[in-house]
């Protein structure tokens, strides 16, 4: 059950999903503190991935914002995470949030993956930090950094990595493209049609069905999409 402790003193932490989060209002933005004040941020995510992994799976996170999310998956047992944020500020704060709950099974790391060959990127940090992204077009931001990416693939097969979990502004749709995402069973990600439209969400579904990945309706939820490698197994019937 979600709640959130209102009227409380600043160095007292906000209990958000069911998880200590010592986060402060001089972390974030005011938008962003008043979605954790209220219980409505990442909700739906969190929602979602309590289901998403089975013991043992070794996930690769892409974005892992303030680790709230991260710190749902890696109370399943015997996982393991790696958790990547091109921000070193949310890759500060995520590790705060697993420490305050007892996480010791996922190492947050600061750093860009992607498809192909490593290549400078321009990155663009909002003060709403969930608008922070790759893209310059998507709005006014405070300050740039330059960040060599790593492959994708590369990291994948070197960690045996079988789930891949992203939020990342956008980007997702020319990773997802290019990725060949070998040994990979699942990928959740949440789409973002306001920055590549239904074109864009097209492009994904048809680029993960290259792959032979299926959409998964069951572990999907508006945005918030799994992809699943299709068995060709006949489910059975859920009402």
């Amino acid at each position: 059950m979600t709640f959130v402790q209102h009227g409380m003193a600043k160095n007292v932490p906000v209990t958000l999903h069911g998880l200590r989060v010592p986060i402060s209002e001089v972390d974030v933005s005011p938008i962003i503190w008043r979605a954790l004040q209220s219980g409505e941020y990442e909700a739906k995510e969190a929602l979602s991935v309590r289901n998403l992994l089975d013991p043992g799976d070794r996930v690769l996170e892409l974005g892992s914002g303030l680790g709230i999310i991260t710190t749902i998956m890696a109370q399943t047992p015997n996982v393991q995470i790696w958790s990547f944020d091109a921000n070193p500020h949310m890759v500060a704060l995520a590790r705060r949030v697993a420490k305050a709950n007892g996480i010791e099974n996922t190492n947050f790391e600061h750093g860009l993956l992607s498809a192909g060959k490593s290549e400078n990127h321009v990155f663009y940090i909002r003060r709403d930090f969930w608008m922070s992204s790759l893209l310059k077009h998507q709005g006014p931001y405070e300050r740039t950094i330059l960040i060599e990416s790593s492959n994708l693939d590369e990291f994948i097969a070197a960690q045996s990595v079988n789930v891949l979990v992203m939020d990342i502004e956008g980007a997702e749709r020319e990773l997802l493209s290019a990725a060949r995402l070998d040994g990979v069973e699942r990928v959740f990600l949440e789409l973002h049609d306001h920055l590549y439209g239904l074109a864009g969400v097209r492009n994904i579904f048809m680029a993960m069905d290259r792959r032979g990945f299926s959409y998964d309706p069951r572990a999907s939820s508006g945005p918030c999409v799994m992809f699943r490698r299709d068995d060709g197994q006949i489910r059975s019937y859920e009402g």
